[in-house]
């Protein structure tokens, strides 16, 4: 169960002072150790316990998590990276103690290739500030997880978002890293190339690590030209599985769609109060095209004509900025409208993905299993990937309630696994689902606990996620 795995780990209290001492020495007031920031780098958005460091460190140069990589590997103390705290399955909880490494003063675009249509950037750079610089180039970066995520914790998430279905996730965007190892040393996982058969695929290891290998220092990522023709809009169905058939059809299809997103019935019932909308209150997709302005209106019919044929009402299409605007901000606001629903208890935001063929039917289950647990559940899904979430709204100070919560999320992984899916199509493992990781790679957590092993044999890199600690 989700509490069950968040356990407190055993803290090296002399290794942690000498540690603090010697950051204190050599990095002066980038160390912090007020409880007030302590606190603030133990936040999660969900509902597990804060477990905060020792100290924080404002890094502002790669010398600095050197720094603090060496004395941490001298001393055994962990470190854990922090970026801006989003992350959903308690990334960032220190367990065991330690030094929170805060990546926001690392925030630079180091350069830009219009030519190559790459860019390298400082992890602490978020999401909307490097679209914001690049927006004079004619260029955008296409990952969008909704939260204004940095770039660094995107990629240790290997984060996906709203446009995964026509651009990919971080895997696919992620050209070369450099990485701090547990010797203090930087390494540099590969090249600008487009693609590469030189030896393993060390980029690809460390994106999707979640902190646990190494410390990132800078990406370079790919980007996309900005469409000359972006179109969208919002469709009305009769139940969730019709809008499911709907998403089904299209990708089969191959309809270069970029974005088709549902929102169940409860789900748009928040987003119409929270954000101001007079949208029908039922399942509805949210779908985005981008081309030319001779394609995009060709795509919209075709899925208005799929739509149509799936039982679908209304295709509301439109080409206007503001207005696309509009609906993108409520999707992006969707755990706060969720929220906002019963703001007096807690909630519980967990996800699973499942092979496309298998949408229809994983979310309808899931749907009838809420209604049936007397739930408020929002679901909200990147369907297109076949990726869903659930907003589970609970009491968090009734134990009853807490376990019946964590009973509906061992329910839904172990549906998602039954039918060929993963445990998390975009949250990660972190504290909170190490135990669907050991079902759903049973045969593979061997080789993971070695690569662990190997390039941190002193368990320094945030300890206690992803595999269960001493397992």
């Amino acid at each position: 169960m989700v509490m069950r795995d968040v356990q407190t780990g055993q803290r090296n209290e002399e290794g942690i002072a000498a540690v603090l001492g010697i950051l204190k020495q050599q990095l002066g007031e980038k160390l912090q150790t007020g409880q007030a920031f302590r606190e603030q780098h133990s936040h999660t958005t969900t509902y597990l316990p804060r477990q905060i460091p020792d100290g924080v460190v404002f890094a502002e140069s790669v010398e600095d998590v050197k720094a603090v990589v060496r004395a941490c590997a001298t001393h055994r103390v962990p470190v854990i990276p922090f970026g801006t705290g989003s992350s959903l399955e308690g990334q960032v909880n220190a367990p065991s103690g330690g030094i929170s490494l805060d990546f926001s003063r690392m925030d630079k675009v180091l350069r830009v290739s219009p030519e190559d249509l790459d860019v390298t950037v400082q992890p602490g750079v978020t999401r909307e500030a490097l679209n914001t610089y690049l927006r004079d180039t004619g260029l955008f970066f296409p990952i969008d997880p909704g939260a204004n995520a940095s770039i660094g914790g995107m990629t240790a998430t290997r984060a996906s978002g709203t446009n995964a279905v026509r651009y990919g996730t971080m895997k696919d965007n992620v050209l070369s890293l450099t990485v701090v190892t547990a010797d203090g040393e930087e390494i540099v996982t590969g090249t600008r190339a487009k693609k590469s058969s030189a030896g393993y695929d060390l980029t690809r290891l460390f994106v999707g690590s979640e902190g646990t290998l190494g410390v990132i220092t800078s990406i370079t990522l790919k980007l996309q030209g900005i469409p000359e023709k972006i179109g969208g809009g919002v469709c009305s169905f009769p139940t969730v599985k019709a809008a499911c058939d709907a998403v089904i059809m299209t990708i089969q299809m191959g309809i270069p769609v970029a974005r088709i997103e549902l929102l169940d019935e409860m789900q748009m019932r928040a987003c119409n109060a929270y954000s101001g909308l007079s949208y029908d209150e039922k399942p509805t997709l949210f779908v985005e095209f981008h081309g030319t302005e001779d394609t995009v209106p060709m795509q919209s019919e075709q899925f208005s004509m799929i739509a149509a044929e799936c039982g679908g009402e209304d295709f509301q299409f439109t080409g206007d900025a503001q207005q696309r605007a509009k609906l993108w901000k409520a999707r992006h606001d969707a755990y706060w409208a969720a929220r906002a629903l019963a703001p007096h208890l807690g909630a519980l935001s967990t996800d699973v993905c499942v092979p496309i063929s298998r949408l229809a039917d994983c979310v309808a289950e899931t749907h009838a299993d809420i209604r049936d647990s007397g739930f408020l559940g929002p679901i909200v899904g990147h369907a297109g990937d076949g990726n869903f979430h659930i907003l589970l709204l609970f009491d968090e100070k009734d134990p009853a309630d807490i376990a019946r919560a964590e009973a509906f999320v061992e329910r839904l992984n172990r549906r998602a696994l039954s039918m060929d899916g993963t445990c998390t199509g975009e949250h990660g493992i972190g504290q909170g689902k190490m135990s669907f990781l050991e079902q759903e790679a049973s045969s593979s957590l061997p080789l993971m606990r070695a690569i662990k092993k190997t390039l941190d044999p002193q368990d320094i890199f945030n300890p206690g996620k992803i595999l269960r600690p001493g397992a």
